[in-house]
C-alpha cells in the first residue's frame, strides 16, 4: 500500500514538474515585421528600366517594398497636388517637378537630375513611305503621332522639335495626341498611325518599331529626367535612400541598358 502510495505521488509529482517546465520554456511568438513601403510616382517611360530595379532592390534591401504607379508625368503631379500618395516622384519633364517645387509639395534639398534620353522619329517596322523627317509631310503619310504638349514631356519636347525644324504648322492636322509616350508607341506598333516621336528608350524595348532618325539635340531644352521626394511622405529616410541608389553606378547601368543616358553625357 505504502509503495502505491509512494508510486502515486512520484508521478503526481513527475506530471506537475513537466508542465511547469514546459511552461516556463514556451518560446513567445515572433512578431512579423512588415516592410517599409514606398510608393514611387514615374514617368510613363521608366516602366521597363525602374521594374528592373525594383527586383534589383528587394534583393539589396528586402526590408523595403517598392510600389510603382505609372503615368504621364502631368498627370502624376495633378494627382500629387491633390493629395494622392506618393513618397517619390520621377518625372520625364522639369515643368512639372517645378510645378511641385512652387507649391512646397517636394522635399527641395531632394531634387536632382536623374537620367537623360533622346527624342527619335519611328515608324513600324516594316513601314517604307516614312524615312526623314520631311516625309511626315507627304500626302502619303495620314497621322503622326505625339504626346499631348501641355501633360507629355515627350510631346512638349516633340512640339519644340517640329517647330525649329519648320513642319509644326504642316504637321498639325496629321497630329495624334496621346496620353503618354507608351501610348505613342501603341498607335505606332499596331499601325494606327504611320509614325511617332518617342524616347529612344521606348524605341529600344520594341521590336514592332524602328527609328528611322534622332531627333537634333539642338532642336528641343535639353531632356532629363528630374526625381524628389515628396514632402508628405512618411518614409523620408528610406525614400531617400533609395534616390540614392538609383544614382549608383549599377542603377546608372542598369538605366543605360534601357536607352537612357547618364546626366554626364
Amino acid at each position: 500500500m505504502k509503495k502505491q502510495l509512494w508510486l502515486l505521488v512520484f508521478s503526481l509529482l513527475f506530471i506537475l514538474s513537466v508542465i511547469g517546465c514546459s511552461a516556463g520554456g514556451t518560446q513567445q511568438p515572433v512578431t512579423k515585421v512588415e516592410p517599409t513601403e514606398i510608393m514611387v510616382s514615374a514617368a510613363a517611360s521608366l516602366k521597363d528600366a525602374l521594374t528592373d530595379l525594383q527586383k534589383a532592390y528587394a534583393v539589396k534591401i528586402p526590408e523595403v517594398k517598392l510600389i510603382l504607379v505609372f503615368g504621364a508625368s502631368g498627370t502624376l503631379q495633378k494627382q500629387i497636388e491633390q493629395g494622392a500618395p506618393a513618397d517619390l516622384f520621377i518625372s520625364a519633364g522639369k515643368m512639372q517637378m517645378d510645378a511641385l517645387e512652387q507649391k512646397n509639395l517636394i522635399v527641395k534639398e531632394s531634387k536632382l537630375d536623374l537620367v537623360g534620353n533622346e527624342l527619335v522619329l519611328i515608324t513600324g517596322k516594316d513601314n517604307s513611305k516614312v524615312m526623314a523627317f520631311q516625309d511626315l509631310t507627304k500626302a502619303s503619310t495620314d497621322q503622326i503621332s505625339i504626346g499631348t504638349p501641355e501633360s507629355v514631356p515627350a510631346g512638349k519636347y516633340a512640339k519644340e522639335s517640329l517647330t525649329s525644324l519648320k513642319l509644326w504648322d504642316a504637321l498639325q492636322p496629321k497630329l495624334v495626341l496621346a496620353k503618354d509616350v507608351t501610348q505613342v508607341l501603341n498607335y505606332v506598333e499596331t499601325g494606327n498611325v504611320e509614325a511617332g516621336l518617342v524616347y529612344q528608350s521606348d524605341a529600344q524595348g520594341s521590336t514592332k518599331v524602328k527609328v528611322v532618325s534622332v531627333v537634333p539635340a539642338s532642336s528641343h531644352k535639353p531632356i532629363a529626367y528630374p526625381a524628389a521626394v515628396i514632402s508628405s511622405t512618411k518614409n523620408k529616410q528610406a525614400s531617400e535612400d533609395f534616390l540614392k541608389y538609383l544614382q549608383t553606378a549599377d542603377a546608372q547601368k542598369i538605366f543605360v541598358r534601357y536607352g537612357f543616358k547618364p546626366m554626364s553625357e
